[in-house]
């Protein structure tokens, strides 16, 4: 079902619900004040015939009651009325023909200061007790309330048709209020849907920038920047790897169609093989590298806790095996005062490494001067490592897409690898719940600080 049907029927239904509410509530007080207001008039009635017509010894005056009927201009429709007089004798009837089988029922049952209300087919009975001259008696009145039963139907017709009349206001109310609630969306819709591949620079209006509507618009305008920047690092990624893997491909094909030509000698053979094996062992580094890259936020990778130093340790190895003779320095700065679970994280050892290695390997193809690693605790749940060097430095544009695969800064160009490594670096930093940041400027080196969470 479509929300705006959802809606129309919801505020129909609580709409509805409400009047109901308040039509039966008014009928119920209306039927309770009809009830009340026509057992007050039996009982005065009652009340007042028994003290017209019952002198000392219980005898009834017939006379006064003829005159009585004749002057009455307030006789209850249908009206009946019964005393009871000491011992529970009948002394009066309003009719010879009454009949008195409800009435004997509910004689035992009256208590005083109480009164016993029952139906007699269409009329209703009260029956009570009442003292006079020392005398108990006991009174039962019944009648027809014409009046007040004839305004309670034309009541609950009123309140029915005013009910049928309404629904009709409510469901049109409903639809206006669900188009007017949904304009928004269906606007935030119709420029949805004109957004393709090939615009997704197009932003959605975010309205007044104050409502849900607008918190959706910005939140899909947040994500349409997502999606832009990756496809342009996508289309960037698959323009650079097409290059990457053009040339050694292109290079090795032109040394072997060469060597197949012109080679005449074994010599000539070996070096053009040669050549072909290194462009081969090129092309095989990068396709890892990009293989390595692809598989860093694979969710089958085991964690578990491990010692960070000891990482860093086996980074600095294999970075001095890499580069021989480049001085590379590890310190230790600020630790906590507990030595229980010092340096441990939780993660991956070889990605950890691998991640550390590329730090270091680029501090050393960029700076000729000695690269610093240092090791400590910004604050008790954090450790961080820096990896420092003197280096050529980076400029703000090219800092702003260093994470970009196969994207070098220009001024490195000639150093060798593909820009693969900070791009992984980062991405297994982001898999360990960390953070990694780098400060650069030109010509006076770069700093790469790596901070993780520490295991307790």
């Amino acid at each position: 079902m479509l929300i705006r049907n959802k809606l129309i029927l919801r505020f129909t239904l609580l709409v509805v619900g409400i009047q109901l509410c308040f039509s039966a509530f008014l009928y119920y007080f209306q039927a309770t004040t009809r009830e009340q207001r026509f057992v007050t008039r039996l009982t005065t009635k009652a009340t007042m015939t028994t003290r017209l017509l019952v002198r000392r010894g219980g005898r009834v005056d017939e006379s006064l009651l003829r005159q009585l009927h004749r002057r009455d201009l307030f006789t209850i429709p249908q009206e009946q009325i019964s005393i009871y007089g000491p011992g529970q004798h009948l002394l009066y009837t309003s009719a010879d023909n009454l009949s008195q089988r409800l009435n004997s029922q509910y004689l035992p049952k009256i208590q005083p200061g109480q009164l016993v209300r029952f139906a007699d087919g269409p009329l209703e009975v009260v029956g009570m007790r009442y003292r006079y001259q020392g005398q108990p008696y006991w009174l039962f009145a019944a009648g027809h309330d014409d009046f007040g039963l004839g305004q309670l139907q034309k009541l609950g017709l009123i309140l029915l048709a005013a009910n049928l009349g309404a629904l009709v206001l409510i469901i049109l109310a409903g639809w206006y209020f669900a188009d007017e609630s949904l304009k928004p969306i269906s606007r935030v819709i119709r420029q949805v849907e004109r957004i393709t591949a090939s615009r997704l620079s197009t932003r959605v209006d975010e309205g007044n920038g104050t409502d849900e509507i607008a918190q959706l618009a910005r939140t899909f305008n947040h994500m349409l920047g997502g999606v832009e920047q990756a496809f342009e690092s996508q289309k960037s990624f698959l323009s650079n790897a097409s290059h990457e893997l053009r040339t050694p491909l292109a290079s090795v094909l032109g040394t072997l169609e060469t060597a197949y030509a012109y080679d005449t000698t074994l010599a000539e053979a070996k070096h053009s093989i040669s050549s072909a094996v290194e462009e081969i062992k090129k092309l095989i580094e990068l396709t890892n590298g990009l293989l390595s890259l692809a598989k860093v936020t694979d969710p089958s990778l085991r964690q578990q806790p491990l010692r960070l130093d000891e990482c860093l340790t086996q980074a600095l190895a294999a970075c001095q095996h890499r580069h021989p003779g480049r001085e590379l320095r590890q310190e230790f700065g600020k630790l906590p005062a507990a030595a229980d679970n010092l340096f441990m994280v939780r993660g991956n050892e070889q990605l950890l490494t691998t991640a550390l290695l590329n730090l270091l390997d680029n501090a050393c193809k960029y700076s000729s001067g000695p690269v610093q690693a240092r090791l400590d605790y910004p604050t008790p749940d954090i450790i961080r490592v820096q990896v420092v060097d003197q280096g050529i430095g980076m400029a703000s544009h090219e800092l702003a897409r260093i994470y970009e695969p196969l994207y070098r800064a220009g001024s490195a160009t000639t150093a060798p690898g593909y820009g693969i490594g900070l791009p992984m670096t980062r991405k297994i930093v982001q898999v360990h719940g960390g953070d990694i940041r780098l400060n650069s400027q030109p010509g006076r080196g770069t700093t790469a600080t790596v901070e993780l969470p520490a295991v307790g």
